[in-house]
């Protein structure tokens, strides 16, 4: 009588431990499956306005301390309807963006004119512009670089 006991909870004992075991890896299972990032499909812009730059990046190389230098992105509107740029941010107060204001047509282009003044930097320089408009995506980012050296009468 004692064995079967012991037999019958062995038996019960292992039908819970490997049910359990098998519910665990079911739960992970489902976890792992919910986790798992979506598919991201490619934004159709339709007639949304495309702004295209021929570059997105400018290396002004060695720069002396207290230059003041600009550069002029240029984009065209690529998309189908008018662009109009609603704002423009820079990463730093030593860098200014200046755009047009006025929508731009598909198929006409503008310009962005950034100015940087290395007074006070030193070193490598990397710095952001930020352009909201009503395209898809909304934002696009252009960015500047350099490396400032002090000029040799101030070391």
């Amino acid at each position: 009588m004692i064995k079967k006991s012991i037999s019958l909870i062995l038996i019960l004992s292992g039908i819970l431990f490997f049910g359990a075991c098998q519910n665990a890896s079911q739960k992970k299972s489902t976890a792992q499956k919910s986790a798992t990032p979506a598919v991201i499909k490619k934004t159709d812009t339709g007639d949304a306005p495309v702004m295209t730059f021929s570059e997105t990046e400018h290396d002004f190389g060695k720069l002396t301390q207290g230059d003041i230098v600009k550069y002029t992105f240029h984009f065209t509107n690529t998309g189908k309807s008018d662009l109009k740029i609603s704002h423009v941010s820079t990463s730093c107060g030593c860098t200014v963006g200046k755009y047009p204001h006025q929508p731009i047509k598909p198929g006409e282009g503008g310009d962005i004119v950034v100015t940087f003044n290395t007074k006070y930097k030193f070193g490598y320089q990397n710095k952001s512009i930020m352009l909201l408009a009503n395209t898809k995506p909304a934002r696009t980012v252009l960015h500047i670089k350099a490396v400032v050296v002090i000029p040799k009468d101030k070391k």
